[in-house]
């Protein structure tokens, strides 16, 4: 067996995945990275896009939105951390989540308008989480991986 690096993918509501890899590519703030097995601790902070896994010659890819990854070397192991606020399997964004994402947004946009108190950090959030679901959808819709 090759050398792999420990991935677990957690949000506030559930543990996503957890599972060894061959590498990971994670969107940061500072750019996409690609974490490889021996890799430098580090910790960033994590943009919206898609973490994509690659293990056994299939992607595994899941749309994700802020947080941040942390990498470390734990008894000459390689463990990566991906606190996100938002996480999900691209297999599991289906046409009718889409929908309601949209409606949600579109609820929430009219909300923003009605209210002399706006809670835009709320809409901005739920805004981008619907964007980046959409936009990770769409990419993948056309591509292979592991459900």
């Amino acid at each position: 067996m090759s050398k792999q690096l420990k991935l677990k993918i957690v949000t506030p509501e559930k543990l996503i995945l957890e599972e060894y890899v061959d590498q990971v590519t994670i969107p940061t703030t500072e750019g996409e990275l690609t974490i490889l097995p021996n890799h430098i601790s580090m910790i960033a902070g994590l943009s919206s896009g898609d973490v994509v896994a690659f293990t056994s010659g299939e992607h595994i890819p899941m749309a994700v939105s802020g947080g941040f990854v942390e990498v470390k070397q734990t008894d000459g192991e390689t463990e990566v951390a991906i606190l996100a606020d938002y996480a999900e399997h691209v297999a599991d964004i289906t046409e009718e989540a889409i929908t309601k994402a949209i409606a949600r947004a579109e609820e929430l946009k009219k909300q923003a308008e009605n209210k002399e108190v706006v809670d835009f950090e709320h809409f901005e959030s739920e805004l981008e989480r619907t964007l980046t679901r959409i936009k990770i959808a769409d990419k993948w819709q056309k591509k292979k991986y592991r459900k």
